[in-house]
């Protein structure tokens, strides 16, 4: 089942899309829904949050005052996370519940507005993140009958934007009028979300173009890795030795395959195939045959190797025994060239002299300047006393 985390900023129209993605044919658990129902009268999370904010907090009919819970929580961090420890457990036992009633081609879209605030992006396939502009944002709460000042509190309290880009894997500006964003959603459901689901049902990868296309680095691959390799760490659970990002992408400045490499380090490779499942159930499609690294001898070093079911994102995960050298010299690798920009350009320049070539043509053009750049780089390594857990300057 393909689940996504649907999350925005008070005001920035979260809703209007879960309702669309709904109309779409996705199945909508929505956290607010949830986190009502387990402080119903009767229920032991009511009985709680009155327990640790007093009666005060409930009305004439004994039912829970929401409004005046957020009163006293919103001003508060230490407040809040107090009602959080109360309600997160209760609310997460039930949404388990919910989704395991759902058949397995669903696409299972989690509405919580706090996802970012409690780092849950780990936990889905995708996290979607619908923004707008402050002001348009305490427009719309002030037409529901929000003081300005109070409007402006709210949105103060949650993550900002910094923190919501990080976790997001799609960005929906809402800026503008619904016909826009309804448009922008249908996009995002036929040529992203529908692929998505029926690959993962399939464990195949999502297809990739014939021809390499280099192109100029991105600033935010840095940012696509760290929450692809969370998602690695929690799919692989305590079985994780090191999780990274390596590769072309992992090194600023550098052209680069719009591809991101992640290695995975594992105690062997039985391990390796006991976390098939956990992996493919992820995202991520196991690549069938014999994949090798080579050794610094020239010997083969098998491996795992697999490529992500989302075709908006492109992923290469390669699984890797601790016992080996590749995935060190993997990252010796990384390391040397992000300390050495002439290194880099050097390799930039054979990179986009192969640009349009075929996989295995590409491959073998740059092939002999990784070899030799290789024999460099674990010259630099022994001279410098490079390690995994010291690998000099962080890059800029």
């Amino acid at each position: 089942m393909l689940t996504l985390g649907l999350t925005g900023g008070i005001g920035a129209g979260k809703s209007t899309v879960a309702g669309r993605l709904a109309r779409l044919g996705a199945e909508i658990v929505d956290a607010d829904v949830i986190a009502r129902e387990v402080v119903q009268p009767g229920t032991e999370g009511l009985a709680e949050v009155v327990e640790a904010f007093g009666a005060q907090v409930l009305l004439p009919d004994g039912t829970l005052d929401r409004p005046g819970l957020a009163r006293i929580v919103f001003g508060s961090s230490a407040q809040r996370e107090r009602l959080n420890a109360i309600l997160h457990p209760r609310i997460a036992a039930r949404t388990a519940q919910l989704l395991a009633t759902l058949p397995a081609e669903a696409v299972a879209v989690y509405d919580m507005p706090l996802l970012v605030e409690n780092r849950l992006g780990d936990g889905y396939h995708l996290v979607v993140v619908v923004d707008a502009a402050e002001d348009v944002r305490v427009r719309r709460l002030t037409g529901r009958g929000l003081d300005p000042a109070d409007a402006r509190a709210r949105i103060a309290a949650q993550a900002d934007d910094a923190a919501r880009r990080a976790a997001a894997d799609v960005w929906l500006d809402n800026s503008g009028s619904p016909e826009a964003l309804h448009e922008t959603v249908d996009r995002l459901w036929r040529e992203r979300i529908l692929p998505f689901a029926a690959n993962l049902q399939a464990r195949r990868r999502a297809p990739r173009p014939d021809r390499v296309s280099v192109q100029q680095p991105a600033a935010d691959w840095p940012r696509q890795a760290d929450r692809l390799l969370a998602r690695v760490r929690r799919a692989a659970g305590d079985a994780v030795l090191r999780a990274d990002h390596t590769g072309s992408t992992a090194v600023p400045g550098l052209p680069a395959k719009d591809i991101v490499d992640l290695q995975l380090v594992l105690a062997d490779l039985a391990v390796a195939d006991r976390l098939q499942s956990r992996l493919e159930d992820a995202g991520f499609a196991r690549l069938p045959g014999a994949w090798r690294d080579q050794g610094p001898d020239g010997q083969p070093l098998e491996k795992r190797l697999y490529a992500a079911c989302d075709p908006g994102r492109p992923v290469h995960l390669h699984v890797r025994v601790a016992d080996g050298p590749a995935w060190r010299d993997q990252l010796m690798f990384r390391d040397w060239l992000r300390g050495h920009p002439a290194e880099r350009d050097g390799y930039a320049a054979v990179k986009l002299a192969a640009q349009g070539a075929d996989i295995d043509t590409y491959l073998e053009r740059k092939s002999p300047w990784i070899v030799a750049a290789l024999s460099r780089a674990r010259a630099w390594a022994v001279g410098s006393g490079w390690t995994p857990d010291n690998p000099g300057p962080e890059p800029g």
